[in-house]
Formats: C-alpha cells, structure tokens, sequence
C-alpha cells in the first residue's frame, strides 16, 4: 500500500480486511465462533472496560462481521459502523442511541412502504413518533422540528420513486436546529453518492440490497461519520451523559467513536440485531465488484427509462437521469455518476394493467426487493406499500397504476425486449 489515498474499487477489494495472521488466507474466513478466549482476566476487563478494541462474544462484534462494517466505512468516508441483521435493524439501530419516550423525527415521506409503516406504526410502541413531510419543502421540514425532535431521516435516491434528495440542504437544517441527519444510502451506495461529503451524520445501508448485490443475504449498516458533538446540547443523554445501561459510562468522552461504541456495547448486547458472519462473508465478497456492478446498473437503467418514456403504453417515467425529470438537475451534485437504477413507471390502463404486466414477464423477476445483478419488479400499491393509506401511497409515489424496476446487469436490449411483450399483454 502507498500513502496516497485509495480508490474506490481498490478500498471495495481491500477495506476492512488483512491475511488471516494464523493461516496466511487471504480471503477473509468465515469466523464462525460465538466467544473468544482472554489472554488473562486484566485482558477480559480491558474489553469490557472499552479500554482495548478487541472480541469478546459473537453478539456484539465478529471479526468477519467487522471486516464487513469496516469496508463498508472507508467506502462511506466515516469513522466507525456496525453491521447487523437487516435494513429495518440498521433504522432501528442509528435511532437507538438518540432516543426516548416522547421523542420524535422528522422524515421523508418519500420512503420504501416498510420503513413508512415502521416510523408510522411500529416505533410508537417505542414511545417514539414521527412526522412526514416532503423534503423537497425545506420550510416544511424546519416547521415540522419541536424540543422533542432528536433527528432528520431521508433517502439519498427515494425509493420507490427514485427522487434525489437534496442532503446539503437538509444537513443545513439539521446542523441548526442541533440534529442529525440519517441517511438511508441503499439506493445509491456509496459508488453513487456518500451522504457524509454532503453533511449527513449517520449513514444506514440495507446490505441485502446492491452491497450483496444477488439476493442471498439480508443484513443493514450504520455507519457514523464521528462529526457530530453529542454533547452540543442536552438531546442525547445516551451519550453525552453517564450511561447508567454501562456502568456509567459517557460515551461521548470517546469522541468521533463514541456512536459506534454505544451501538456495540449496548445496542447489539441488548437489541440482538446481530449479523451473522456467513451473511457477512458473501456480502464482503458482493462489495468487491460494487463498482463494476453499479456502473452496468445505472448505463441500463438510463437505456430502459429512455425506451420507456418514449413508449405510447406508458404515461410517466421518474427516472432522475432523464432530462424530463424534475430531479435531473440536483442528480448532477448528488449522484453525478448516474441516478441510480431504481425508478417507477405509470402504465396506462391503471391497477390492473399493472398486475397484468407482472404477469407476463419472463425475464424480469417478480419480487420484493432491489439492488439485485437480476431486473426486478414490483407493484407497490398491491405489496409494498400495501398497508398504507391511498394518501401515504401517493406521497411516497407508489400510486395504483405505477410500478416499481430495478433495472439488473442484464443485455438492457434484453431487458427492453421483455418489457415490451408485457407491456403488449399488459394494455392490448
């Protein structure tokens, strides 16, 4: 290695892992082990004291797990993270620490449908709420922000919709109003866009998504940029005061680690949301071809909205790459790489056209989820976002007659081929 600093693909390679020191292997190996032996008991007390870095039980850190959370760090330019068992346990997991009775956030109300259902449902058995507004409504969002608020939670490329958000200006927002803003980067990854360059403070990932990138594993990421002062002001008693969960502990006396510290030693040892090291194993080996993927992604994911918007069957495309889109212009500053691959499509004939049209496809996979080498569809209104209002439906952009693609590293004259004799079955 060379002081000069890495390039993505060489940091997608290399990150977070060495040779085994005991075998020489070079890939890193699955440790599949629950506990780790002490040197002595001085060793044992040093861990549990937080004063060395090191294993103590498989619930909290793994050393192929940690690899994991390492690689996926230098990637996002932070200064520590966690792994842990899904996209929902990483939202769970960055909220954690700031939390408590009575508090709430300020979101996006442009979200994937299970995470809407998760801050409108699940977390007030929390004692914990939130507000949606749309975040293209800067006043909006300031005017939804009270003495309980405790932080801003978006998408970089809005799912299902593939909006782009605008994170410096939200960062803006949060950075006044003494908040952090999170980030749910899965859409983008950090090849796209790397929120923390823009001001956000927290980074989540849904690792099962493009990280993998073939549909084996589910596993989320936080990663904490360590540039937030989590003793500013008096909304974090979790870490900016003795934590009575350890031993009276601040945490914020551990400065840029202090998040990711608290996340291990009482996020994981007490929530469980633990990712286990197979899983980690093939997401590290996804994230070495992050970069060679993600290009292919978005080079046909361009191709198809454009065959598609100018397809008379069609009524809208809101892909942010084509020049149609009201996010073409801020996709140039947020994610100048491309505008991502996921994106939805308005078909003409509505609900049922929809349905028709997942029904004939042959290449295209009908499933719930994203970021897969395959091209996946969905329609939202029947599945994801099910469960919601036909308000919430609409403001997350998962209206009736629209369907969710997540555009694969397939031949994209393949893909095109496909869609269009659905699209004939769909509306004849």
């Amino acid at each position: 290695m060379t002081d000069k600093p890495l390039g993505f693909d060489t940091l997608a390679v290399h990150a977070g892992a060495e040779p085994d020191p005991a075998t020489g292997a070079r890939q890193i190996p699955i440790y599949q082990s629950t506990s780790y032996v002490f040197k002595d008991a001085d060793h044992a007390a040093r861990l549990f004291n937080l004063e060395e870095v090191g294993f103590i039980y498989s619930r909290l850190t793994n050393p192929t797990v940690m690899a994991l959370a390492n690689r996926v760090v230098a990637l996002e330019g932070g200064a520590g993270g966690i792994a842990c068992s899904s996209g929902h346990a990483a939202q769970i997991m960055a909220l954690f620490p700031l939390m408590g009775p009575g508090c709430n956030i300020v979101s996006s109300s442009r979200l994937y449908g299970g995470t809407i259902t998760q801050f409108s449902q699940t977390i007030r058995r929390f004692g914990w709420s939130a507000s949606f507004v749309d975040t293209d409504d800067l006043d909006a969002v300031e005017a939804a922000i009270d003495e309980n608020t405790r932080a801003i939670f978006c998408e970089t490329i809005a799912n299902p919709g593939g909006y782009v958000t605008d994170i410096a200006a939200l960062a803006e927002i949060a950075d006044r109003n003494g908040l952090p803003l999170i980030v749910d980067n899965t859409t983008a990854t950090p090849w796209l866009c790397k929120p923390i360059e823009h001001g956000a403070t927290l980074v989540v990932h849904s690792a099962t998504k493009y990280l993998t990138g073939n549909g084996t594993v589910t596993g989320g990421i936080v990663v904490d940029s360590g540039k937030f002062d989590w003793s500013r002001n008096d909304k974090f008693p979790s870490l900016s005061q003795p934590e009575p969960a350890y031993h009276g502990l601040t945490f914020a006396s551990l400065g840029e680690m202090a998040f990711t510290f608290h996340s291990i030693a009482i996020g994981l040892r007490d929530l469980g949301m633990t990712m286990n090291p197979q899983g980690a194993h093939y997401t590290l080996m996804g994230i070495e071809t992050l970069g060679l993927r993600m290009e292919r992604h978005v080079k046909n994911a361009r191709q198809v909205a454009e065959w598609l918007e100018k397809d008379p069957r069609i009524e809208q495309v809101t892909y942010a790459g084509l020049e149609s889109s009201p996010y073409y212009e801020r996709a140039k500053t947020v994610v100048p790489k491309g505008a991502g691959a996921l994106f939805t499509v308005a078909v003409k004939g509505g609900y049922d056209a929809c349905v028709k049209l997942v029904d004939s496809l042959k290449l295209l996979s009908h499933v719930a989820n994203l970021g897969d080498t395959r091209s996946l569809i969905i329609h939202p209104a029947s599945t994801t976002h099910r469960q919601l209002e036909a308000e919430q439906q609409v403001k997350a952009g998962a209206e009736p007659n629209v369907v969710r693609l997540s555009i694969g590293i397939e031949e994209a004259e393949d893909i095109i081929a496909d869609l269009d004799q659905a699209l004939t079955a769909a509306t004849s």
